[in-house]
């Protein structure tokens, strides 16, 4: 009998079903529309409640890869993340599309990370410098900005700089995550083969420029597709919530579906998200994520019916 180590008996191992795939913009890749945000393996002395041990972090990222989610997240400001991604799963790095941010300035105080983002040549390379080493790769599948506007990222050469680092083969794409009201000049650039941006049927403010973005061949990446699972979350989200019960959502909701499936389904629905990113670092919700994501988008029509029911309380 195989014996298993006190953090092997944390999990079991992750469930793997057939989770959609979707071409990755005009890449060349295939990508799981799950994906995996790391921001949850920042570890202590960060921010939030969500501390997670050097045991669980390499439990789970391996079941990440063990389910078959082959995107994953990252950012230099996420704590521990990319270097968690490094040193646990960095020997399966052919299994995976990774993506990392820049524009990243953190100092590390007794209790606390502070973050902040600047646009200059200098912190991007030390970025992109330390994300190589943090990460134990010799290329980043996709670097993006972590905002900045189209003013600011082109009057301090950004752009120029992130071009000569794919010519130098140490990234393949260039993006940026970015919002409402930055996205529209950012894609009129027409440099960037992968937007990330933030939606749901509680936030769907962004869906018409995704659409935007993605008609220019780029791929999109939607963040807070799972809205930190609605009104269920651990972590409330007041605001998010009040969406959910004034657009009475709960009457839509199929027999058996839990409201965290729902909204990640609706979300998988848009035409243009290519993945998802949902960071969890509960073996549970993973599974629950799953299983959601390989029964595919909500059928049109209850898609069509959220859309319309969330419009109105909005327009209020």
């Amino acid at each position: 009998m195989i014996k298993l180590s006190a953090s092997q008996k944390l999990f079991p191992r992750a469930m793997k079903l057939n989770i959609p795939t979707r071409p990755f913009g005009r890449t060349g890749f295939e990508v799981t529309q799950l994906g995996y945000g790391s921001m949850g393996l920042r570890g202590p002395r960060t921010w939030g409640v969500r501390v997670v041990d050097e045991a669980k972090a390499e439990i789970l990222l391996n079941q990440v890869l063990d389910a078959g989610i082959n995107f994953i997240d990252t950012s230099p400001d996420y704590g521990l993340a990319e270097e968690r991604i490094g040193r646990y799963i960095g020997h399966r790095r052919s299994e995976f599309f990774l993506a990392t941010k820049c524009g990243c300035v953190y100092t590390q105080h007794a209790d606390h990370l502070e973050i902040d983002h600047q646009w200059n040549q200098d912190v991007v390379a030390r970025n992109l410098e330390t994300s190589l080493q943090r990460l134990r790769t010799d290329r980043i599948d996709l670097l993006q900005f972590h905002g900045g506007t189209a003013v600011s990222l082109q009057a301090a050469g950004l752009i120029d700089q992130l071009l000569n680092f794919r010519n130098q083969g140490l990234i393949r794409f260039m993006g940026v995550s970015s919002k409402l009201p930055d996205l529209p000049a950012l894609i009129q650039l027409g440099v960037f083969d992968v937007f990330q941006i933030p939606y749901s049927c509680l936030a769907p403010e962004h869906h018409q420029v995704m659409i935007d973005a993605a008609e220019t061949g780029a791929a999109i990446i939607i963040r807070g597709g799972i809205a930190q699972g609605g009104p269920d979350a651990v972590i409330q989200r007041p605001a998010l919530n009040d969406v959910w019960n004034r657009a009475e959502l709960d009457q839509l909701l199929p027999k058996e579906m839990s409201r965290a499936e729902f909204i990640l389904r609706f979300t998988l629905a848009h035409p243009s998200c290519d993945t998802t990113i949902v960071g969890t670092c509960n073996h549970d919700h993973l599974e629950e994520n799953l299983r959601a994501a390989a029964a595919g988008p909500l059928p049109p029509d209850l898609y069509q019916q959220t859309q319309e029911r969330v419009a109105r309380v909005l327009s209020v």
